[in-house]
């Protein structure tokens, strides 16, 4: 796609640029001179930057500026930046990153793809995280965020960290609950279960070590990225996933229905692995009487393996029961600030009706915990035995 057509498909698809900046002075001004290569509909929100920032935006009087007064996260800078796009008139945003490490002339891959596809999508830049020169940190992030995109939407990619994204502004939702880094999660998988293809585009990246500002606080956000994953894997085991099962039993035969959404499950080591993992959850989890029932009926929602499901689901068989209550109850002690120390006591119902609620949540965090464990576990140990099978499948 030459310079002109990527212009003039820039205007009729009415598609503007959004650059999110806080204290990126040392690249800023190289990316949007980059941009403005392709286009003048730039808006630019500058997050409260204390450093060289408003001055340099000074010098771009032609473009929409944004100045907020404190930074408040790139997820407030991006819904106020939607905002603007939207009472511009654009029907599309594409967001890419000050911090220089996107090119801006990788635009022409997003517009291809978008009248590619001629339909609503959302594009999600691909940076190939597996190249030399990627930090180890970011690449092991994206492998982890991948994992957790495809379970809660069943959707496959190779890269969900990049923020050079195209976003079709009339289908993404309108109102959000994170304020930061995790925002890019969430309004990612929100758009995907609105039904809106989600797909990766091939894209440059650069990581220069002595340009590079990143505002990522690892102990603090991964916590958060966490809890929302937490939040978005409830959701679409318990809504998301009926909700589907649902409609495709309403629109197909039943026939096709028992075939497609009942008895199929291919055998991907992902699928193997939540599988386990599924299975190891519920079996943990203070679902006395309907492991197996909850075990088969998940796995044959969600599409995994309902074998593994339910033969991980006995991990609490009787010679665990006793570990596993003491457990769950001196974990929950410990988060409650209550008693810890049951090893010395008799295991029994009436134990566990005194500390129900000790009991309860000592047995989920049990759960989550051994079951992300066991899944990611097996994930790798199944890659390593069996990588082609599982590369055939994905292909």
């Amino acid at each position: 796609m030459t310079l002109s057509e990527t212009q003039d498909a820039l205007r009729k698809h009415k598609i503007c640029v959004l650059i999110a900046t806080y204290n990126n002075h040392k690249t800023l001004e190289r990316v949007i001179d980059g941009v403005l290569t392709f286009t003048e509909n730039i808006i630019v929100v500058n997050d409260g930057s204390t450093d060289r920032t408003a001055e340099i935006l000074k010098k771009y009087s032609t473009l929409k500026i944004i100045g907020l007064p404190e930074n408040r996260g790139k997820g407030n800078a991006l819904k106020i930046g939607f905002a603007e796009a939207r009472k511009q008139g654009f029907s599309h945003a594409l967001t890419i990153d000050s911090d220089g490490q996107h090119y801006p002339d990788d635009i022409p891959v997003f517009v291809e793809a978008l009248e590619k596809e001629g339909k609503e999508v959302l594009l999600i830049g691909d940076r190939n995280m597996e190249q030399e020169g990627i930090p180890k940190k970011s690449s092991f992030g994206n492998r982890i965020s991948t994992f957790w995109f495809w379970f809660e939407t069943g959707i496959t990619l190779r890269d969900t960290q990049s923020g050079y994204r195209l976003y079709p502004l009339n289908k993404i939702p309108k109102k959000y609950y994170t304020p930061k880094f995790e925002f890019e999660i969430e309004i990612m998988v929100r758009t995907a279960w609105n039904g809106v293809p989600v797909k990766n585009v091939p894209v440059k990246v650069l990581y220069d070590p002595e340009e590079r500002v990143s505002h990522f606080r690892p102990f603090t956000d991964f916590v958060r990225i966490g809890l929302l994953n937490t939040v978005l894997v409830m959701i679409a085991i318990f809504y998301i996933a009926p909700r589907k099962f649902i409609r495709n039993f309403k629109k197909k035969s039943f026939k096709r229905f028992l075939k497609e959404d009942v008895l199929e499950s291919d055998g991907s080591n992902r699928k193997k692995a939540m599988s386990i993992a599924l299975g190891t959850f519920i079996g943990l989890s203070p679902f006395w009487g309907l492991q197996t029932f909850l075990a088969i009926s998940l796995a044959v929602l969600l599409k995994l393996n309902k074998v593994l499901a339910f033969a991980f689901s006995n991990i609490s068989i009787p010679p665990f029961i006793p570990l596993i209550i003491g457990s769950s109850l001196a974990i929950g002690g410990f988060i409650l600030g209550a008693e810890t120390n049951f090893m010395d006591q008799g295991f029994n119902l009436e134990l566990v009706k005194r500390h129900f609620l000790q009991y309860v949540m000592g047995s989920l965090v049990l759960a989550t915990v051994v079951s992300v464990l066991f899944g990611v576990g097996f994930y790798y140990f199944l890659e390593k035995f069996s990588p082609a099978e599982n590369s055939a499948v994905n292909r």
